[in-house]
Order: structure tokens, then sequence, then C-alpha cells
């Protein structure tokens, strides 16, 4: 009620903002006092720098090398592939294909999703066919269905993008819509409804703030995602040919019969994916606790 009668007294003080700014501050508190969401912060900061500064990190990898199948050394600190090439500065410069992979598709499902789940959730008549729409695809086997598009299609970073993104945004409708639906029945909003007849400014002023947090956890799942089914389709050979990917290492160790005498191949790329993987799912963790009154340590 309080809320209410301020807004009606002087539309331009914006209470709820204000409170979300307060909770972003508090949940900023909370978040720093969470070792492990520090870690993983960190962690997925430094490769997203590893990505940006690959060409001061390492050469681009040749053609070819020599020597062959070499073990870690210190002269080439992952080892070498079946054609003498620098296994670190595959890793190095294959960060930037799963870095860009994971921002860009989590950004489009992201987008979707989130305008799908916000006006199916306002406009209750859509609601139930967005609810059948977002089951529906939620309910096929996707990754069958990713390798076949990306065979129909052809292997580029576009297309791996574009069919990643393409199987991620229901979900992101899920959670984002069980979160809309809440708001919208709130006091506030039904007093929005009287300042103006616009939903679409209701649903950018008020809705979307209100279902940040949600979609902030759903961009790093997604994210994390992303990368794991990039790499999943680089290694069975769908990835872009032309660009280096930690999923491209893998194929290429499974394609020259060496993934299980080089142990290197293998080892450095999978933990590159585990890192930004673990470091996500960790991070997103880690924020959903900080935002929760009821789990943040005193």
């Amino acid at each position: 009620m309080t809320t209410v009668a301020i807004s009606d007294i002087n539309p331009d003080l914006e209470p709820v903002a204000t409170e979300s700014g307060r909770a972003g501050l508090h949940t900023w508190r909370a978040f720093r006092r969470e070792p492990l969401g520090l870690i993983s912060l960190g962690i997925l900061i430094l490769l997203v720098l590893v990505a940006i500064f690959a060409p001061l990190i390492a050469p681009y990898p040749p053609s070819y090398g020599d020597p062959v199948l070499a073990p870690p050394s210190a002269a080439h600190w992952f080892g070498t592939d079946s054609l003498g090439r620098d296994v670190f500065g595959e890793v190095v410069w294959g960060s930037q294909q799963s870095i860009i992979v994971a921002v860009a598709a989590s950004a489009i499902a992201i987008i979707v999703g989130t305008i799908v789940a916000v006006v199916g959730a306002y406009f209750r008549k859509l609601d139930g066919f967005v609810g059948v729409i977002v089951d529906l695809t939620l309910s096929l086997p996707v990754l069958p269905l990713m390798i076949l598009i990306a065979a129909l299609v052809g292997p580029s970073t576009t297309t791996i993008i574009l069919v990643v993104a393409a199987f991620s945004w229901p979900e992101v409708t899920r959670l984002v819509r069980s979160q809309a639906l809440t708001v919208v029945g709130l006091p506030y909003v039904d007093a929005a409804r009287l300042m103006t007849t616009s939903p679409f400014w209701i649903i950018a002023r008020h809705i979307v703030p209100a279902v940040t947090p949600v979609i902030v956890v759903s961009v790093v799942v997604t994210a994390s995602r992303a990368v794991l089914s990039a790499a999943g389709l680089a290694f069975l050979g769908l990835g872009d040919p032309n660009v280096w990917s930690w999923g491209r290492i893998l194929y290429e160790a499974q394609q020259s019969g060496a993934m299980s005498s080089a142990w290197w191949l293998t080892l450095f790329p999978s933990i590159a994916i585990l890192l930004l993987v673990l470091s996500a799912t960790l991070l997103s963790i880690a924020y959903n606790d900080a935002r929760n009154p009821k789990s943040r340590r005193r």
C-alpha cells in the first residue's frame, strides 16, 4: 500500500527500483563472503582475458610442426599433437571460439526466452500456448536434433551458435516464466496498470527488472551448456574447421588415433572445458545463494 501511495503522489519516484538497488548491494556484500563464488568469478575472468589476449600469449598454431606427439616439456608446455603443433597454442586460441559461442548463444537464448516468458506471463491468454511450446521443445531429444541440423546446414561458428541457442531458450523461458507469473500478480503491477495503458512499458519498467536475478542465473547456466554443446558438436566433426576450439582439439586427437597414447591431447582441452563449465555453475549457485536471504551467511 505504501508503494502505491508514493507512486500516485509522485510518479517520478521509483520505490521498486530503489529496493532493487538496495537488494543488489546486499547481494554483492553476501556474494563477497562466498569463497567458491569469488574463485569461480576469478577463473571466468581469467579465461575471458586469455581469449582476448590470445595473440599475446601464444602464436597461432601452424599447419604442422616438429616434433610430433612430444609430451609436455619446457619447449611445449602442453606437448604437441600428431602434426607437431603446440597444444598450448591450440588451447589458448580455442578459448576464443568457446567464449564467443558461449556468449553469443546464451545472449540469443536469454533474449528470446525472456521475451517469450514475460509476454506470456503478462498476457494470460498467451500463457497456455507458451507453456505448451516450452514443454514440447523440452521433451525433444536435443543432442540428435542438434547433430542433424548442424550436419544438414554445414559446420560453421554461426551454425553452432544458432543451433545451441535454438535449443536453449525454452529452459530460460521456463525459469523466467515461473518468476514472471508471480510478479504480474503483485500490487505494484496493478498500480502501474492504472498509470499507463501501455503493457510493454509495464513489462520493461517493472516485470523485467523484477525477474533480472533469474535472468542472471540463466545467463551463466546457459553459457556453460553452450560450451558443452559446442564442444560435443566439434568433437563429432560438426564444428568450424577453420577455427580452433577445445572440441576440435579432441576431434583431431581422436581422428589421428593418438587419443589413447598421447594423454596430453585430451587432458588439457578437457581441463579447460571443465574449468569453464564448473566455474560458471558454481558462480550461478553462489549468486543464487547470495540473493536469497534465507541462505545468506550471517
